[in-house]
């Protein structure tokens, strides 16, 4: 019988165990007449028995029963202690149904007569293909515990991420306050600082959800060369010292738009699989440069390299060539230039080391207004209702637009705002964040909108799950992204002000 379904996935490396090199000469001719693609070694006592399982690693294992100084039941034993699951099937010249019986027990996947070998190949075909489907089976099981932990984790990230945003929201609004209140320039600089690593903080809890939630993250504008030298500092710490570490930046002003900290986690990821490809030592380079609407980020290795076997899976989810990898660095790493509009490549030579190519399109020319909005100035005393969950956000913004010149009310959640509309009337300006609870956003504003309220919005959220139909035609609305800058604050109120004066 052919085994043309196993020489089609890849050759099959067939391990004899037979003191007579005649006797494993006529199998080998028996299953290459069958069409098997096959490597074969042979080995006659445990102790090459032991080096052909480490160094050979064979698919399947065909032995004899009875050999001078040798067991066939030893070499059985063996074989399933180093390898549980590699076929192994007795091909003898007499075997006793008792013993055959005494051999199956033992774990031999089949036997065979050497008189009568006629259906030897279909024996190897069928032994080859539930070892094979065994494997797949237990991989499968593999995945499916890690997709039950991630799923896990995912609920873990999520009420992380909710408690780490609300902590790190007044390094948002506070900074903007003392600069506001201060003529000190180093204040000013260290309240700067504050916002910033509030900011990357805020970012870095978001990126926990990137690969269970799908959701897009808060995109900017950024230099790649202060991209490369991020990276740069993040890998020292990790870098061996017989690797030697090269940035280059051809295109010394190139810019890229997206979600910085993600961007870096990923050209770090890259780097750091780099090095690991490097155990002796070798070159790590991390280059830049323009190629026409493109700006192209390479990392590059002299390391092992790769097979074009392990090119293939490289991108699927749970694949790995590391012991304790996860296989999930390179899919998020490709989810990430993928939702910025590019694409990732990989080149990879055996020996010789391995490239990727992270193509991003350049970004098109800012506006005027970064955020499209007008410039914020100070309120004239008009009314703004800010519905926010969270107590301490809520009480930041309420001090950071009063301090504006803004009367501001405040609630906590739909039911309260709903009150606060029908006792005080119409404010000026509703601001809302998404995530209330009780009476959600969309409820809170759809019943307001039912019952006369056509003053502008701000929604502090997410952009592409709010479903804008609930807004009447001509209303003004904006959508802030999460984390609420308070700049981008101030300037939104005086837009949607602005804007409903102007109608």
């Amino acid at each position: 019988m052919p085994l043309r379904a196993i020489s089609r996935d890849a050759q099959v490396r067939v391990l004899f165990i037979e003191d007579s090199p005649e006797d494993a000469d006529l199998i080998r001719f028996q299953l290459e007449d069958a069409h098997l693609d096959a490597e074969y070694h042979r080995v006659e006592d445990e102790e090459s028995l032991r080096e052909a399982l480490a160094g050979f690693k064979p698919d399947i294992v065909l032995s004899d029963l009875s050999m001078p100084g040798f067991s066939g039941h030893d070499a059985l034993r063996i074989v399933r202690e180093h390898s549980p699951q590699v076929p192994f099937i007795f091909v003898s010249g007499t075997i006793g149904e008792d013993v055959a019986v005494a051999a199956l027990r033992e774990g031999a996947s089949d036997y065979i007569l050497k008189n009568s070998s006629a259906r030897l190949p279909a024996a190897v075909e069928r032994a080859l293909r539930e070892a094979r489907t065994e494997a797949d089976r237990q991989r499968a099981e593999r995945e499916l515990m890690r997709t039950q932990r991630l799923e896990s984790l995912s609920l873990l990230a999520a009420g992380l991420s909710h408690d780490l945003r609300n902590i790190l929201q007044p390094l948002l609004i506070v900074p903007d306050l003392i600069a506001q209140r201060s003529d000190d320039p180093r204040l000013k600089q260290l309240a700067a600082v504050v916002a910033e690593c509030g900011r990357r903080g805020h970012e870095m809890a978001e990126s926990m959800l990137s690969f269970v939630r799908g959701s897009r993250r808060a995109a900017e504008r950024f230099r790649v060369a202060d991209l490369f030298h991020a990276v740069e500092l993040l890998l020292k710490g990790s870098l061996p010292r017989n690797v030697q570490f090269e940035r280059r930046l051809e295109a010394a002003d190139a810019e890229l738009h997206g979600n910085y900290t993600e961007l870096q986690q990923c050209l770090l990821n890259l780097c750091l699989n780099a090095v690991q490809a490097m155990p002796d030592g070798g070159r790590l380079e991390l280059v830049g440069r323009l190629e026409g609407e493109q700006v192209v980020l390479t990392v590059a290795d002299s390391g092992v390299g790769m097979d074009q076997r392990t090119l293939e899976q490289l991108f699927t989810p749970f694949f790995t060539t590391k012991s304790d990898g996860t296989g999930l660095g390179l899919v998020s790493c490709r989810r990430i230039v993928e939702g910025l509009g590019g694409q990732i490549s990989v080149h990879s030579v055996p020996g010789e080391g391995t490239r990727f190519d992270v193509r991003l399109p350049v970004p098109s020319e800012p506006a005027e207004d970064e955020f499209g909005m007008a410039s914020a100035v100070p309120g004239q005393g008009e009314r703004i209702l800010i519905v926010f969950r969270d107590g301490t956000r809520l009480s930041l913004l309420g001090n950071a637009l009063g301090s504006q010149g803004y009367v501001t009310e405040l609630a906590s959640d739909g039911a309260a705002a709903l009150r606060s509309f029908a006792e005080a009337g119409e404010p000026d300006v509703l601001v809302v964040d998404d995530s209330i609870a009780l009476f959600p956003a969309t409820a809170l504003l759809s019943t307001m909108y039912e019952a006369g309220y056509r003053g502008p919005t701000i929604l502090v959220g997410d952009a592409e799950k709010f479903d804008r139909s609930v807004v009447p035609e001509g209303v003004v609305l904006e959508i802030l992204p999460q984390p609420l800058d308070m700049h981008r604050l101030f300037a939104a109120v005086a837009g949607v002000l602005a804007r409903r004066n102007a109608r």
